[in-house]
């Protein structure tokens, strides 16, 4: 200290305030994975003697009270970093007590809701995204569809596990966004507490969702149809969008059987032209090859594509489930973590993992030319991971099942992509 002190002017100190956490600012954007648009910062010294003496990001302004940092534009757990120097008055050498440093506010533009949403360290945060709350909405909506439907469902709960003390954090903060997000019936357990719901379950903590539960969703999806059919509704089956063209503020689409482009796509004629008033892409993994094919319609609006392969094994040689909930652990990068299922008729099934795969070129994926097999000898890296909360798993009851290609709907993380390129969105408005 005494080396920084002779660099000032007299009777001040330096200190770099690194202690200072500000974990709200982008929690709940992060769960919608999208991004926040011209983000800014500005922290306040509330001190009534600190100064601040410096501030050190790409984009700021400060005066001896408040610094302001521009962060731009943030995409789901994205971090920008800075640094604010206090000027810290010395009284015969030592530092005046701390007492409060800085007060920190984060402002930014919700690309959804187009509002401008501010959040500050002192606060919690009180504005939803929409995805969340369609989430909560929807289950309660699926729930009374399925009763007054006939569809098979029941509601099992889940249990979303800490293995180890470092999972806890997570686990709490689960519990914190989904107490925000208006999630009923969220409650924390202790170990001894889950493990006595599910004795084959090895855990020291616990959340449990007991609102959760399972569906037949081969019969939920024909009765959509009919639902839809009953509306007037016409599904054209084994038919596809070649390409479009945006022309006079309409979307023309160019349409063709599905059998002439089985192989190949490049020289196929359109055999009928639609002018829709509204287009959705609901292509799935092909949604962004399809969207390049629209001529007329900005590729800079289309985000890259990086594909996973998620594979699930299921369990043989059980006489029954080992669980009667779903059980899943702290969420990895890249999907929610090997997780359990039991469905409807009892069969047991873990997965997904996060397999990154590649797809030669756009022509590829818009053909949906991916491969649905599942390697057996995953199952040595599944045995693992099953066993932090599941030691009794022998690992040759694990039978290989099926694999889904998909894009992930939480971090894609790869070191070769550039830090944008890593965060995709689920659902683009163009």
């Amino acid at each position: 200290m005494a080396d920084e002190t002779a660099l000032l002017p007299l009777g001040f100190a330096a200190i770099a305030e690194a202690a200072v956490d500000f974990p709200c600012g982008f929690i709940v954007a992060e769960e919608a994975n999208v991004f926040s648009l011209r983000g800014g910062a500005r922290a306040e010294c509330v001190h009534p003697v600190w100064r601040i003496g410096s501030v050190k990001a790409e984009s700021y302004r400060f005066d001896s009270s408040t610094g302001t940092i521009g962060v731009g534009d943030l995409y789901a757990e994205e971090e920008r970093n800075f640094l604010v120097n206090l000027d810290v008055p010395v009284v015969n050498g030592v530092v005046s007590d701390p007492m409060s440093l800085l007060k920190v506010r984060c402002v930014y533009r919700d690309p959804v809701t187009k509002e401008t949403v501010g959040l500050s360290s002192s606060s919690e945060v009180k504005i939803l995204r929409p995805v969340a709350k369609f989430c909560v909405r929807g289950r309660e909506l699926l729930y009374r569809y399925c009763s007054e439907h006939g569809i098979a469902h029941r509601k099992i709960g889940k249990l979303v596990v800490a293995t180890g003390s470092s999972d806890i954090p997570k686990l709490d903060l689960l519990m914190h966004l989904g107490t925000q997000n208006g999630v009923s019936g969220l409650r924390m357990l202790e170990g001894f507490e889950a493990m006595r719901m599910e004795p084959e379950l090895r855990c020291v903590k616990a959340l449990l969702s007991p609102e959760s539960g399972i569906v037949d969703t081969h019969s939920f999806m024909l009765s959509l149809v009919g639902q839809a059919e009953n509306s007037h509704a016409t599904f054209s089956y084994n038919t596809v969008v070649l390409s479009g063209r945006v022309e006079e503020e309409k979307m023309h689409l160019f349409v063709a059987e599905t059998g002439s482009v089985e192989s190949r796509c490049e020289g196929v004629v359109a055999e009928l032209e639609l002018i829709p008033n509204l287009v959705v892409n609901s292509a799935g993994l092909g949604a962004q090859a399809l969207a390049k094919r629209f001529h007329g319609l900005g590729h800079r609006f289309i985000p890259s594509s990086h594909y996973a392969r998620g594979c699930y094994f299921t369990l043989s040689g059980a006489k029954s489930p080992p669980f009667d909930k779903l059980v899943y652990p702290i969420p990895e990068e890249g999907g929610l973590g090997v997780h359990v299922t039991v469905d409807l008729n009892g069969l047991v099934k873990f997965g997904p993992d996060v397999e990154w795969i590649e797809c030669r070129n756009d022509t590829s994926s818009f053909l949906n030319k991916f491969d649905y097999g599942v390697n057996p000898q995953r199952a040595e890296r599944f045995y693992p991971e099953i066993r932090k909360y599941y030691p009794k798993m022998d690992r040759w009851n694990l039978v290989a099942q099926a694999s889904v290609p998909r894009l992930p709907d939480r971090d894609r993380r790869q070191q070769t992509l550039s830090y944008r390129e890593r965060r995709l969105m689920e659902f683009l408005f163009l």
